[in-house]
This record gives structure tokens, C-alpha cells and sequence, in this order.
């Protein structure tokens, strides 16, 4: 058995999961998720516990089993409590404004740089005097929400000198020494 996949699911109160066909549909406070699922990998649901069986020992099953064990955890989560990504622009200048589903970011470019959020992901900055600005980034989605978190990181990633760019918060970045002195 797969160490991960042979794990139960417990159901958090007010979180549903429903199967039709091969797709999978998990309802909570914080909002719904689906997920096609593979058709080697079986779900069952009972007294509030999800269990996911393979059909065979195959490698292939076995990592499914694993894989999906997994993303069905983070979607029961996502449900129920939701997943928060803080970032933090570190420069001069740097500045960050949400407007709706707007993320408009100055960056130290000749102009700003607008970034649409999906429905699923609300955006919220805050800019404090004499600190960095904050960019907090909520959904019930992981998945989603790390990709949108990666693309705007991208967007100015944090160089090794200064540290200036967008990092998220608590992360620790490998700094090099600058130029030595003259002789």
C-alpha cells in the first residue's frame, strides 16, 4: 500500500463529498472544488471518513494513489479552513494596489504592471509606513492559488545582492557578498 494513499480522509463538519462518474465534487463554507479523477483509483465515503482504493500494485497505481490521496486532502482543507500566500515587495518604490479582481504593481519599470486575479482568488495589500508593502492572496484552491503567487513573483523575483523583488513572507534567500574593496 501506498503510505499516503492508504491514509483516511476525515470530513470536517459541513463539508460534502460527492461523486458522478469519474468526477468528484467537495462542497464546504469556504466554497466547492471538482476534480476528474482517474479511473484506477476508487473513493469511497463513509461516517465522515473518505478512503481511496487502486485496483492493482502496479507502479503507475501506486503513485496515483498517493497523488490523489493528496489533492483530495487539499480540497477537503481548502473547503473547509482555505489556504492563505503572503508576499512582500522589498525596494524603493515598490507599491502594491488591489482594485476588484486588479493587482497593479509598480515595480521599478517604466510603467506599472496590472495582473488580473481569477474569481477564485481574493487579493488584499497593505502598505504600512516604513515597511514593505504586503500582498495577501486567499482561496480555497491550492493549486490555483500557488500559481498565481508564482506568476506574480515572477514578475520581479528577488535578486541575490540587495534582495529586492517579490518574495514571499518568511522566506529566506541566499544573499552573496558584493564586490571586495580596492586594493
Amino acid at each position: 500500500m501506498s503510505r499516503i494513499g492508504k491514509l483516511p480522509i476525515s470530513l470536517p463538519k459541513g463539508v460534502e463529498v460527492s461523486t458522478v462518474g469519474d468526477v468528484v465534487k467537495v462542497k464546504g463554507a469556504k466554497g466547492e472544488l471538482f476534480r476528474k479523477m482517474n479511473p484506477s483509483i476508487q473513493l469511497k465515503v463513509e461516517d465522515g471518513v473518505v478512503t481511496l482504493t487502486r485496483e492493482s500494485d502496479s507502479k503507475e497505481h501506486k503513485s496515483l494513489h498517493g497523488l490523489y490521496r493528496a489533492l483530495m486532502a487539499n480540497m477537503v482543507k481548502g473547503v473547509s479552513e482555505g489556504y492563505v500566500i503572503k508576499q512582500e515587495l522589498v525596494g524603493v518604490g515598490y507599491r502594491a494596489v488591489v482594485t476588484g479582481q486588479m493587482l497593479d504593481l509598480t515595480l521599478g519599470f517604466s510603467h506599472n504592471v496590472a495582473v488580473e486575479l481569477p474569481i477564485e482568488v481574493k487579493g488584499e495589500a497593505v502598505t504600512e509606513r516604513s515597511k514593505n508593502p504586503i500582498i495577501t492572496l486567499t482561496s480555497c484552491d491550492k493549486e490555483l492559488l500557488g500559481m498565481v503567487a508564482s506568476k506574480i513573483r515572477s514578475l520581479r523575483t528577488p535578486e541575490p545582492y540587495k534582495g529586492k523583488g517579490i518574495k514571499f513572507v518568511g522566506e529566506e534567500l541566499r544573499r552573496k557578498a558584493g564586490k571586495s574593496a580596492g586594493k
